[in-house]
């Protein structure tokens, strides 16, 4: 049995500390926040290697994980579907997957208020040393800290966050609350609508409590608008009172005068259903897009995952299966190797790529709103010119949040000398079936 720290108790973290606890191994996990992190997040895409990885975690196979949707659908700017297609998915929230693997967990194991200030490995093991001056000592230690990993900032400071170009308005909306049309044409489906430039996803999530019952749901949303690097993201991520959050604006900082503006806007731009939906949300937030890929992983003793080691945009709908992934390989080199360099060496081996390929992935799925933005894409060097892409309705539709290893769905984004949406985003109702 091993003694194995992992750094951040959020889903990813708890993942991979459910799987090697398990396995039975001494496992402590340090979350910094010293509340419960629940309520935090959203919706979220399952997809089959999470599904594996939860009954890893301990999570009954019968246990309801969210609400099962069964078409996806494009509603034009007038209302009417433009596009429709059979896709079966369960939509999980970020809540609900939180509560089942924390309660799957040892109490006593998740040490709160634990914000890691240093880590410090050698060749037998590895220390880590918090602000309030605990210390915690393991054979290997996971660092599952998120988008700005204290830890890969420190083992790989060369590694940088991309801002996209663009941000999410997200939030979730009661079903009790909306219209017979929302509820009649797009309440129950996967929706898509394509202004211009923008981009917006919904789908219905379990409501409160985890209740999964009509009428007690509620439509996730998340709405992608170009927003330059300049004063068009720097207001955007200030509160009503003049202060700015560079790293992140809490939802109930967002300014009243931006969501005034963003409901504004849904009505000129989006299809009278998901503008009554943005605008009976009680509390819609913001997120800039970012991409971050490592070209290492591994660091002895010392394993990133999850959002530590890569940020995939999130138009694959793949950050918890991820995430999930890592976990599983994890565990299992572990297992086979033992918590060492040699163990986790070759975990490096079986997540490297693949998680280089799911932000490459991300990056085509969402280098429209980026070509819109004038954002030249990562890797064409400073200066140049963006790519201009075409975008086909039912190519955004049937590529969004699935996952390739189940679907044989490849993306045929082209690009062009101008920017614009296909025609075919407007063409009649057509069906075919991945599921």
């Amino acid at each position: 049995m091993a003694k194995i720290l992992v750094i951040g108790g959020s889903l990813g973290g708890l993942l991979a500390a459910n799987m090697l606890w398990r396995a039975g191994h001494e496992v402590k996990v340090l979350e910094k926040a010293v509340n419960s992190l629940d309520g935090r997040g959203a919706g979220i895409v399952t997809h089959r290697p999470l599904v594996v990885a939860l009954a890893r975690c301990g999570i009954a196979p019968n246990v309801p994980l969210g609400v099962v949707v069964r078409k996806r659908v494009v509603v034009a700017r007038d209302g009417s579907i433009a596009q429709q297609a059979s896709v079966t998915q369960v939509l999980t929230s970020w809540s609900r997957l939180y509560a089942l693997l924390l309660a799957a967990f040892p109490p006593a194991n998740y040490v709160q208020g634990a914000s890691v200030l240093a880590v410090h490995q050698s060749p037998h093991g590895v220390t880590v040393v918090c602000e309030d001056g605990r210390t915690f000592e393991a054979d290997v230690a996971v660092a599952s800290d998120g988008i700005r990993s204290l830890v890969r900032n420190a083992l790989a400071p060369e590694v940088a966050v991309e801002y996209a170009g663009y941000v999410a308005w997200r939030g979730v909306c009661d079903e009790s609350v909306l219209s017979k049309l929302t509820l009649d044409t797009v309440f129950d489906t996967f929706g898509f609508g394509l202004p211009s430039g923008e981009q917006l996803i919904g789908y219905p999530v379990a409501g409160a409590g985890n209740a999964v019952a009509r009428g007690q749901r509620r439509y996730n949303f998340v709405w992608y608008r170009p927003a330059a690097n300049d004063g068009a993201l720097h207001a955007l991520m200030t509160d009503a009172d003049g202060q700015h959050y560079p790293l992140g604006l809490p939802p109930n900082k967002v300014a009243w005068q931006q969501v005034a503006a963003a409901r504004q806007a849904a009505r000129q731009l989006l299809a009278p259903q998901f503008a009554e939906i943005l605008e009976k949300t009680a509390q819609p937030f913001l997120q800039p897009i970012y991409d971050c890929a490592s070209q290492r992983i591994v660091f002895d003793r010392i394993a990133l995952m999850g959002d530590a080691s890569f940020v995939a945009r999130p138009h694959v709908g793949m950050g918890v299966t991820k995430a999930a992934e890592d976990a599983m390989a994890l565990t299992d080199c572990i297992a086979q190797y033992g918590a060492n360099a040699q163990g986790l060496q070759a975990y490096q081996q079986l997540r490297l790529l693949p998680g280089q390929r799911v932000v490459d992935r991300a990056r085509a799925l969402g280098a429209y709103m980026q070509a819109t933005a004038g954002i030249a894409s990562p890797g064409t060097g400073a200066g140049s010119p963006a790519a201009v892409v075409v975008r086909n309705a039912r190519d955004v539709m049937m590529q969004t949040a699935v996952d390739l290893s189940e679907q044989q769905i490849s993306p045929s984004f082209q690009t062009t000398g101008d920017i614009h949406d296909d025609p075919a985003s407007t063409s009649s109702s057509t069906s075919s079936s991945i599921a």
